[in-house]
């Protein structure tokens, strides 16, 4: 009994001290960390990239974000030689906002709250390595205010006129950017330095850089209301672009002293996929000349005539807006084109110190496609300051 009762003693002590060493959650949890910090450090030369020990950040940001888009078309009056080309641009409420980023390294997320009414919906992602970087923007908004600039050429003579309008109904614009770059001499140049501070840049070092974005967007402002520029608009209410771009761009870090680095990157892009969608609509109103004498009488919308017999009624009989206007949807034009230039300018400046970090960054794009009848200019720029802590 007594040799039984020291076996099963025995027993028990080594179960337990093989329990007791068995790694809890949080020890391969500390281990997983030490093998990634290790790894990071190992791709980057320490004498120009220092890995911080510290590798979680909290950030707050306050951010500005800007938008443009000029829609261009020419228009021919019939009848005559005569012709005018006129552009609309809008531009919505700069987009102010306050938020916070956390993340671990070069990857994390952000919430950010809009202090701007009317400014549309914003959101963004972002996430860098020592050889690469990726980008997410996504931007919605709507607005009625517009600048209206044509230039007449009539009776061998030019005009020029510019005016501010409000559109009868909001414009729709929506417009989603997607990029990444790979980084040539990722061992001693690194982007994240300047842009979300999750290394820190020790000498002056540059790169080229390899980069591609897909952009995809629309412009729709199909509402009943804002009829005349479709009239004159040769049908189109609205448009979509989806946009393959690649390129090749150089980054250079300068660190003029100890902690503080500027970033200044280039790159042109060129489309290699540029495919435009049109969608086009017919009305009972066209810009034919005006009669003397306005005897259409009422529209008939199933045989899509006037009484007297025809299908359109001149523009300028329009005095207002009435139930016998009418428009509906014709067969939408596809068109691909290439070879379209594009542009994407970035700043960053960071100082760090101890434990902190300020910033200050800024981005600009450009992006352009155009159909057989007109061109819409997208420009797409943001600055924001930032103030983080590494945990």
């Amino acid at each position: 009994m007594i040799r039984k009762t020291i076996i099963c003693c025995l027993l028990y002590s080594l179960n337990a001290t093989a329990q007791d060493t068995k790694p809890s959650l949080m020890e391969r949890l500390h281990e997983a960390q030490q093998y990634l910090d290790a790894k990071a450090k190992a791709k980057v030369d320490s004498q120009y990239i220092e890995v911080p020990d510290k590798p979680w950040r909290v950030i707050l940001r306050y951010k500005e974000n800007v938008v443009d888009v000029d829609y261009s078309q020419s228009l021919d009056i019939p009848g005559t030689n005569d012709h005018s080309d006129w552009n609309l641009c809008f531009e919505p409420p700069v987009a102010s906002s306050v938020g916070f980023w956390v993340g671990y390294r070069g990857t994390g997320f952000s919430y950010s709250k809009s202090l701007t009414k009317n400014a549309g919906r914003y959101y963004s992602l972002s996430s860098t390595g020592a050889k690469y970087g990726f980008n997410f923007r996504l931007r919605r908004f709507n607005t009625q205010d517009a600048k209206f600039s044509s230039i007449d050429h009539e009776k061998g003579q030019t005009s020029q006129s510019d005016t501010a309008v409000n559109m009868p109904a909001p414009v729709w614009i929506r417009s989603v950017y997607v990029n990444g770059y790979y980084v040539f001499n990722g061992h001693r140049y690194s982007q994240a330095a300047a842009y979300n501070q999750s290394v820190i840049q020790r000498r002056s070092a540059g790169s080229f850089l390899l980069g591609a974005t897909w952009y995809q967007s629309s412009f729709d402002y199909s509402d009943i209301r804002n009829f005349v520029f479709m009239i004159i608009g040769h049908g189109i209410y609205r448009a979509k672009v989806h946009q393959a771009n690649i390129g090749v761009g150089y980054g250079y870090n300068w660190v003029p002293l100890r902690g503080l680095v500027v970033n200044v990157m280039a790159m042109p892009t060129v489309s290699v996929y540029n495919r435009v969608k049109a969608y086009k609509y017919e009305t009972n109103y066209d810009l034919s000349p005006k009669e003397p004498v306005d005897n259409y009488g009422d529209w008939n919308k199933e045989t899509r005539t006037w009484a007297n017999g025809k299908t359109h009624k001149p523009i300028l009989m329009a005095d207002t807006l009435n139930h016998q206007f009418d428009y509906w949807e014709v067969e939408p034009e596809v068109n691909h084109s290439m070879l379209q230039l594009n542009l994407d300018l970035r700043l960053g400046i960071a100082y760090n110190w101890s434990n902190y970090f300020i910033g200050a960054q800024a981005q600009y794009n450009n992006f352009n496609y155009k159909n057989d009848h007109g061109k819409v200019n997208i420009f797409d720029a943001y600055a924001r300051v930032s103030f983080g802590v590494r945990l």
